[in-house]
């Protein structure tokens, strides 16, 4: 275990010192962004980059998933103008667009740093990562998946990734079809597609990353830097100003008039209210079987109980279980997705995976 801390992250060496574990650690918030995180994630790569030892580095979630993006009840529901912003703007003033792009950046930069690394990075992704966290996974060098699910669902309004690298690993249609209707896919699509490297039961994600990171261990350091220089090399110079577009245009897209009317309506009655708002139009059941979207639900107290009487006996309590229930049409409302997911939008008496992610119910 390393003596160095940080606030929201966990960093932990193997043994043998050569493989540095970097876990984000706010399992209670699905590991969400918050204004430390980045600068956390940034620290202690450069501390895995400067640790002469470690030849490869493994990042994963605490808790029920990898990450569900910017964490939304500091920036949006308490009126700050964007995921981005550190501090509350008043909306009837606007809001300053050279901090915007200054802490977008500093984010985003941060990120990067899982792909400017030195050392290979690895992305060990189960439950979700949406939005800002699929910003963080895709920098990696290398991603493996359970069966999760994986998108950007704030590209339909209020947002878009300031990482940008979608494009680069899956090219350009596929990256068009995937941020023009922000849709979540799972683990197996987003390996068919070339998004993620590999997709695994969540049983075997911890061995298959293992795996693979010994075997990457097993090559000198030199040689690892060598090879990701030169692959790296070849798309640097336009991720670099693929990344500046997007971080100005994630700013405009928030304070366009329809990312304004998202901010009121968040402020009125919630974000996850808002984004039911913004995800449901052309998700019918029919899109969802020839497309094979996914929604990927969190159930509040008050929702689980209403849905109680139609689970599996024994089952309320069991915080760490995935389980699938039927949820009846009249209790849609109570339910809510991550980051707009709702199961509103799925059909009547639909049968849900529900992952019970409240430590108390």
């Amino acid at each position: 275990m390393s003596k160095h801390t940080f606030k929201t992250i966990l960093y932990e060496k193997t043994p043998d010192g050569k493989i540095a574990f970097i876990t984000l650690n706010r399992p209670d918030r699905f590991n969400a962004i918050n204004r430390d995180l980045p600068r956390d994630l940034r620290d202690a790569v450069k501390l895995a980059n400067t640790d002469q030892a470690v030849h490869c580095i493994v990042l994963k979630g605490n808790g029920h998933g990898f990450c569900g993006g910017y964490d939304l009840d500091i920036y949006a529901q308490n009126a700050v103008r964007g995921e981005t912003q550190g501090r509350s703007q008043d909306l009837s003033k606007g809001y300053d667009r050279l901090v915007d792009y200054a802490m977008m950046k500093e984010n985003t930069d941060c990120f990067s740093e899982l792909f400017h690394s030195h050392k290979p990075t690895i992305a060990q992704v189960h439950g979700a990562a949406v939005a800002g966290g699929s910003d963080i996974a895709l920098c990696c060098d290398l991603v493996i998946m359970a069966n999760a699910r994986i998108g950007y669902p704030p590209s339909r309004v209020w947002g878009c990734p300031t990482a940008a690298m979608w494009v680069y690993r899956i090219g350009i249609e596929k990256a068009k079809r995937m941020l023009f209707t922000g849709d979540l896919i799972s683990g197996g699509e987003a390996a068919g597609m070339g998004l993620v490297l590999k997709a695994v039961p969540e049983e075997e994600l911890d061995e298959t990353v293992r795996l693979l990171a010994d075997r990457i261990v097993s090559v000198p350091q030199n040689q690892l830097w060598m090879q990701k220089q030169v692959i790296n090399g070849l798309i640097e110079g336009p991720l670099g100003r693929s990344q500046k577009l997007a971080i100005i245009f994630d700013g405009i897209t928030r304070n366009s008039p329809e990312g304004v009317a998202l901010q009121e309506l968040s402020k009125n009655r919630g974000f996850k209210a808002a984004t039911q708002e913004r995800d449901i139009s052309g998700r019918s059941e029919k899109y969802q079987r020839v497309w094979k979207t996914r929604a990927t639900m969190s159930v509040s107290s008050k929702a689980w109980t209403e849905i109680v009487p139609w689970t599996k006996k024994g089952l309320l309590g069991h915080v760490s279980q995935q389980t699938t229930v039927p949820i009846p049409h009249a209790s849609f409302t109570k339910c809510s997705g991550i980051l707009g997911h709702p199961l509103s939008s799925l059909l009547s008496d639909a049968t849900v995976k529900v992952y019970l992610m409240h430590k108390q119910l």
